[in-house]
């Protein structure tokens, strides 16, 4: 019968909460709510994440929001945001629906001084998290982001009433050893604790937590704790039988620390460190022990050689995802004994370490043929024969990142083209050897190419873009600083890439308004647009452009004489989309800024 109900009339209850719990995105959830009374009422049921961003009086939201969402298991509360937010909503708003209406994060544009004097900040405090922990009952994760009103007594009573809780990062929070103790003793199905930047920590407070809940740890991440040092190592070693993940950045751990959890933690998957002060005799430990070792990232390592590295590669067989970053002592020895003991090896980034030449990489593609991601930043020493094996050994890579790479040229990218067409993503900044005969040879043999990004390679010109354009069917394509690109091969790739989604082609002065007429018609799903620095782009490419790209999200015009209020007001008014334009203050009218005004960013305010 036309007009009857029939899904409120048949299906009970159950069976709509099931359905809700299955919807992914926050906007479809909000869109099922609206539906009527009743799925409005059980989409509330079937919440179970919450995020609040930085808002006004975010302990008054808490409670509201646990009066609504009983269901909830996981919050996520981030005040890295500076926000300013109206004191005064709204007269005709009841009290409960104005604080539920600031709850939203509101970017300022620009405020006059009368606006910036009603205008507060404020933070989370204790009694929030209090209100945190009587609302939601059965929390289970919780991620306090900066949020620097927050103490040890919040902390504590959180702990208490939140015996669920399995997740806790307390990022940038002023939590001190009492109330991480009270976390230990409350808490026994904590798995995962981030304390990056809690600098009042001290060993005592990692002391009692390992030894209250260190049987159910799982992750532990710590940076910036400057008083937090061996002894607190040593009791996680002690107690953390089950610690698969460590991120460790501390100037204080020395190798006693790491000792102890390679010889503590069998289970150890994934480590991260950056320790200045830790020697090969803590990475040979770990070579040694952590034989389930999948991950190690090592940072401004200025103490170990290629000793260290030998004993990761003869004993961590598992060995998928390595990170080399800034360490200075690592030869081509060092990543050879990695390639020949971990060949399971899928991603390696090399960063910085300057003694690492073409040798060491050679090895890896002959003997890492399930390598998928290859990142070499600032690595001159490396040159053309090393991508060459890579080329030919590794058939399953996705994605190369390559920065600062003098070496490296044409031919590299050939030998990569002819022999990894899977590839998916490639990344090329300052590398400048590299020319149109490479990139004509990726658009000839990597169909599947999604992301190219080509950032100031002066010898890529429009020949390159138009073999891209003919070959592969880009979503991502980042061109800035490529100044022998003009307006040919943007169009080629308008032609022939359809489903183009972001869009830099910042500092071209060869591109005009044709490129831009022909990405309207083109691509009609372009969202991101960065156009800086290009002088012969008008207000008429900018008119065409936006005729048919209505999903357009953002768009950087700064530096651009050619564009004028008119073209700013163009694209503000004919993108329904718009959260974002970049531009010069004074190019911005009266009748903009009050129509638009919160999507309106300054790069400067007075030159």
């Amino acid at each position: 019968m036309r007009g009857h109900d029939w899904i409120n009339t048949c299906l009970p209850d159950e069976l709509i909460l099931e359905i809700l719990r299955r919807v992914d995105s926050k906007a479809s959830h909000d869109a099922c709510s609206l539906v009527c009374k009743r799925w409005l009422g059980l989409e509330r049921l079937s919440r179970s994440t919450l995020r609040i961003d930085a808002s006004g009086s975010p302990d008054l939201f808490v409670k509201l929001l646990a009066q609504r969402f009983v269901n909830v298991k996981a919050v996520h509360i981030d005040e890295r945001l500076s926000v300013y937010v109206p004191v005064n909503v709204g007269k005709k708003r009841g009290r409960d629906e104005n604080a539920m209406a600031s709850l939203k994060v509101h970017y300022a544009g620009e405020k006059s001084g009368s606006e910036e004097e009603v205008c507060e900040s404020f933070c989370l405090t204790d009694a929030g998290l209090t209100a945190v922990a009587e609302g939601f009952s059965k929390l289970e994760k919780l991620s306090l982001i900066w949020c620097s009103n927050v103490t040890s007594l919040g902390i504590m009573s959180l702990a208490q009433k939140c015996y669920f809780l399995k997740s806790l990062d307390l990022q940038g929070c002023y939590v001190g050893d009492q109330g991480l103790a009270v976390v230990g003793k409350c808490c026994k199905q904590l798995e995962d604790l981030n304390l990056r930047f809690c600098e009042s920590l001290t060993d005592a407070g990692l002391v009692d937590l390992a030894t209250g809940c260190g049987k159910s740890l799982k992750s532990l991440g710590v940076a910036a704790c400057a008083r937090i040092t061996d002894r607190s190592l040593e009791a996680v070693g002690s107690c953390c039988k089950s610690l698969g993940t460590l991120s460790l950045d501390s100037e204080s751990i020395r190798n006693k620390g790491i000792l102890a959890i390679a010889q503590g933690c069998p289970l150890l998957k994934v480590l991260k460190l950056q320790c200045i002060n830790v020697t090969d005799e803590a990475l040979t430990a770990v070579g040694v022990s952590c034989l389930s070792l999948e991950m190690l990232a090592l940072y401004s390592f200025q103490q170990f050689t290629d000793k260290g590295l030998r004993a990761v590669g003869k004993g961590c067989k598992k060995l998928k995802n390595l990170t080399l970053s800034d360490c200075y002592f690592l030869s081509d020895k060092g990543l050879e004994a990695i390639a020949t003991g971990c060949t399971e090896l899928t991603h390696l980034e090399v960063n910085g370490c300057h003694n690492i030449g073409t040798i060491g990489l050679e090895s890896v593609g002959k003997y890492c043929p399930r390598l998928t991601e290859l990142a070499l930043l600032y690595c001159q020493r490396i040159g053309n024969f090393a991508l060459y094996e890579v080329g030919r050994g590794c058939k399953y890579l996705q994605a190369l990142h390559l920065v600062d790479c003098s070496s490296i040229g044409d031919e590299a990218i050939c030998s990569i083209a002819y022999g990894c067409r899977n590839l998916k993503k490639l990344h090329i900044r300052r590398c400048y050897e590299v020319g149109n005969k490479g990139i004509i040879a990726v658009g000839e043999n990597c169909h599947s190419l999604t992301d190219l990004s080509l950032r100031f390679c002066d010898r890529v010109r429009d020949e390159a873009l138009i073999a891209i354009g003919q070959g592969c069917p880009l979503q991502h394509l980042n061109v800035s600083g490529c100044n022998q690109i003009g307006d040919a091969g943007i169009v080629a790739i308008a032609r022939g890439c359809p489903q183009l989604s972001y869009l830099d082609v910042s500092v071209l002065q060869n591109l005009g308004d044709m490129a831009l007429a022909e990405l309207g018609e083109g691509c009609p799903l372009l969202k991101d647009l960065v156009l800086s620095h290009c002088h012969q782009i008008t207000d008429i490419g900018l008119s065409h452009l936006v005729k048919n790209c209505q999903m357009l999200e953002s768009c950087h015009m700064v530096y651009c004489p050619s564009i004028t209020a008119a073209g700013v007001a163009t694209v503000v008014s004919s993108c329904p989309s718009i959260k974002k334009v970049l531009v010069e203050k004074w190019k911005v009218s009266p009748r903009t800024k009050r129509r638009a005004g919160s999507v309106l960013s300054y790069l400067c305010v007075d030159l």
